[in-house]
């Protein structure tokens, strides 16, 4: 049950930002910009990073819509499942790997991040530009987290996979999702 009288059960972020509209335009359209343009990390990676912090804070809302993303930049569900049931031994690119650690670790432990934590993504052939997407990924993710844990969403992606607007579409089509999602949720502030 949300945890906001005014919200429909079951709720869904639009909802949440349908009804407090204010600072979503600007926060989707940096969204867009971590997560759709360029980058070193993949588009598909990006997802993955989303999805699977998301996972690691068990919000299900968000880690069942970045999977959705995540499968349409590329990303296989089964690495997706083994990497949330058990890190170790998921089938993960070992280029990918420190990325993963890292963000986990940031994630969970983040004073606890030493320099051999980014000495083991540059080793593994990233720049300092591919950490510091990873790190704003984790980080929007933490917050998104708490939103809509803190609010609470219960909107379940698990139950209706198919409910999402990503299935079955391109990523030309998602080119600019998070922006458009705004856009939608401003229209429907207005009423």
């Amino acid at each position: 049950m949300p945890f906001l009288p005014s919200l429909p059960d079951p709720a869904h972020l639009s909802d949440l930002y349908a009804r407090f509209p204010d600072n979503v335009q600007p926060l989707m359209v940096y969204t867009d910009g971590l997560l759709r343009g360029e980058g070193e990390l993949s588009i598909g990676e990006r997802e993955l990073i989303a999805t699977y912090v998301s996972a690691l804070n068990a919000c299900t809302f968000c880690a069942g819509a970045h999977r959705a993303y995540a499968e349409v930049f590329g990303i296989d569900a089964g690495l997706i499942d083994a990497l949330i049931a058990d890190p170790a031994t998921a089938p993960v690119d070992e280029k990918l790997r420190p990325v993963l650690a890292y963000v986990a670790k940031l994630n969970t432990l983040p004073s606890r991040l030493v320099a051999r934590d980014a000495q083991a993504v540059y080793d593994a052939g990233w720049s300092e530009t591919a950490l510091y997407e990873a790190v704003q990924v984790c980080a929007l993710f933490n917050m998104m987290n708490r939103i809509i844990e803190g609010t609470g969403i219960n909107f379940d992606y698990a139950k209706t996979p198919e409910g999402h607007h990503a299935t079955g579409t391109t990523p030309e089509e998602q080119a600019d999702s998070y922006s458009r999602f705004g856009e939608m949720v401003a229209a429907m502030a207005k009423g």
